[in-house]
């Protein structure tokens, strides 16, 4: 990445895995750009239907952590093509560009030749299905960090590479939304009596609001999240996003509600005490979530207490689904 002296996108080129970095080279020097300050490498890996989302994504991002990107759609045409580009970004930058158009065993073997050596890897499942094959555990043995909404794809924490959830990282505002509560010494002292948690969530997957339900389990000290519920609610958030979050215990109840989509109001009541507070937690967009996580990965500790919390009420649930479909 480095910055342009004609503001335009240069290509897409067809090209060749073997004769991409020459493509590229040619788009350069047109250019005219003497030197080029190059970052990271990301990799999104994707299917046809979600590509236009991908795409938008990766743009919001301007290169800052990636200056070269590879795209890679799992579910193409039987010939493997590679289009080049150099894409323009606001502020006069240009960003590299591979979208290869495939299937999922072409591109074994066909993304490594294209990382940008001695750079930071990103590794980013663009997809709501699944990884089978080898794609992704190829690309795990290089990757330094995979970006994944994890609960989902049941990619667990792992020592050899640091993995980034986007549910996660979008839920931030909502944790230290929780957290501003809890900075109030008194408020903090009734954290030991609750005994009960509900988290609604917009739209009908429940994964990040479970995801976010271990997080608050995990740091009360819970075993597991029995006693945690997870609804679908109604608010004017985006798909996926929570729509409150309350607390409950003896004599204590705490609330976070969504306003809009940029307030949440929040309650802390126990005997004399009746505290309201408006906070802002704005939305975060998929490409500002991918920044978040590749700019600052969360603290693993954390992360990984709530994974496995949530994870292990998933296996409940499901076992629970279970044992009441054969009672009937």
């Amino acid at each position: 990445m480095t910055y342009a002296k004609s503001f335009k996108t240069l290509g897409p080129v067809d090209t060749t895995v073997r004769q991409a970095q020459a493509t590229l080279d040619q788009l350069w020097a047109q250019t005219n750009v003497e030197t080029r300050a190059y970052t990271g490498n990301i990799v999104a890996l994707t299917t046809r239907s979600h590509l236009e989302r991908v795409q938008e994504a990766l743009n919001g991002l301007e290169g800052r952590f990636a200056g070269r990107q590879i795209i890679g759609v799992m579910d193409g045409r039987d010939d493997l093509t590679v289009h080049a580009s150099l894409v323009a970004q606001e502020g006069g930058l240009y960003l590299e560009r591979l979208l290869l158009d495939a299937n999922a065993e072409q591109l074994q073997g066909a993304i490594l030749p294209l990382l940008r050596p001695a750079t930071v890897n990103h590794v980013w499942w663009g997809a709501d299905s699944k990884p089978t094959g080898i794609l992704l555990s190829e690309l795990t043995e290089v990757a330094d960090q995979i970006i994944a909404d994890s609960l989902t794809l049941d990619i667990p924490p792992s020592r050899h590479y640091a993995l980034a959830d986007l549910s996660w990282s979008r839920a931030a505002g909502w944790r230290e939304a929780i957290a501003q509560v809890f900075d109030s010494p008194d408020a903090a002292r009734k954290l030991r009596q609750v005994t009960g948690l509900t988290v609604r969530y917009k739209g009908s997957n429940d994964l990040p609001a479970r995801l976010f339900a271990g997080f608050v389990g995990s740091t009360l000290g819970w075993r597991n999240l029995k006693n945690a519920q997870i609804k679908p609610g109604r608010c004017e958030r985006g798909k996926g996003d929570l729509c409150s979050v309350e607390m409950t215990g003896k004599d204590v109840r705490f609330t976070w509600t969504a306003q809009d989509d940029q307030m949440v109001h929040s309650t802390a009541v126990w005997p004399g005490i009746n505290r309201p507070m408006d906070i802002h937690v704005p939305p975060m967009s998929l490409a500002e979530g991918l920044a978040r996580v590749m700019a600052r990965p969360e603290r693993a500790e954390i992360f990984e207490k709530s994974w496995q919390m949530a994870k292990a009420s998933m296996v409940e649930a499901t076992t629970t689904s279970t044992t009441k479909t054969r009672k009937k």
